[in-house]
């Protein structure tokens, strides 16, 4: 396993499994499945629903606490200083832990500072062992980072090889925060699997596109968490580590680049600000 060091200190695993979209009734089997591939780093959150699985897979696997690196997030509803701090302490109990590893914010609408500040105060108790935000763009991310005495150490947005975020990063370097992918296969859109380019790169090395394109992502310095219901994908997704891109391969994987994200609307338009004031009113703390 390869780690990142958070500007904190912290290491985190690059390599981890996402749970997006995957339903309670299997979210524990495909926790404990990942962990006993080698992962030890799993990635949840409120508005997904499943923390209570994962933290039941955890507690199942044997594994000890402080091997396993837990992130999660709270979402809008459940954003500003007291709401936060309910949230957080929701958030604990369903994981059946007594810290989080990485806590996000999990868009950048609402009242999104005064959950930071609620952040800061639990990173200081030690609760929240990391903090950090998702969907960020770089001037709210800039913005949060000089408006705050604890600066964000991650920032975790849609990241593939059709939207490679190269801009976004270097306002993330620039600043100490890491960049994280929440959709390092562009969650299979855009014929990403099927890309010629990508295939041919594979070929070469002996590997698959989705192999490719997590070697890709890990040589840009990036954290990826891909999702699979399958043993034999996530085996397929953690055997990345024995093989490096060479430069020419990583500047065809360049090539692809569209610099335009699938997520409809886009976070920073005023369609996108509407369209997560609506999923957001529709949702009680929980």
């Amino acid at each position: 396993m390869q780690y990142v060091t958070l500007k904190n200190g912290i290491k985190m695993p690059q390599l981890g499994f996402g749970v997006y979209q995957i339903e309670k009734d299997i979210c524990e089997r495909c926790v404990l499945d990942a962990l006993q591939v080698g992962y030890r780093h799993i990635d949840t959150a409120q508005a997904y629903e499943n923390e209570e699985e994962v933290g039941s897979a955890v507690k199942k696997s044997g594994l000890a606490r402080k091997d396993v690196f837990i992130t999660s997030k709270i979402f809008i509803q459940n954003y500003g200083y007291e709401q936060t701090k309910k949230a957080v302490a929701l958030s604990l109990e369903r994981l059946q832990t007594d810290y989080i590893d990485l806590m996000l914010i999990h868009q950048p609408f609402g009242d999104y500072y005064g959950a930071w500040k609620a952040f800061e105060e639990l990173y200081d108790k030690g609760i929240l062992k990391s903090i950090g935000v998702s969907n960020f763009y770089p001037d709210r991310l800039v913005d949060l980072c000089c408006y705050s005495r604890i600066s964000p150490m991650v920032n975790q947005i849609e990241t593939h090889p059709l939207h490679q975020q190269v801009e976004a990063q270097k306002w993330m370097e620039k600043y100490g925060v890491q960049i994280e992918a929440w959709a390092p296969f562009g969650q299979g859109r855009g014929g990403l699997f099927t890309n010629p380019i990508i295939a041919e790169i594979g070929k070469k090395y002996g590997k698959t596109v989705a192999q490719v394109m997590l070697r890709w992502e890990l040589q840009r310095g990036i954290v990826v968490i891909p999702k699979s219901t399958h043993i034999e994908r996530m085996k397929e997704n953690f055997d990345v580590f024995d093989f490096e891109l060479s430069a020419e391969d990583m500047a065809k994987m360049a090539t692809l680049d569209t610099k335009v994200g699938f997520s409809q609307p886009p976070h920073n338009t005023p369609e996108g600000v509407e369209k997560f004031a609506q999923l957001a009113a529709k949702r009680k703390l929980k």
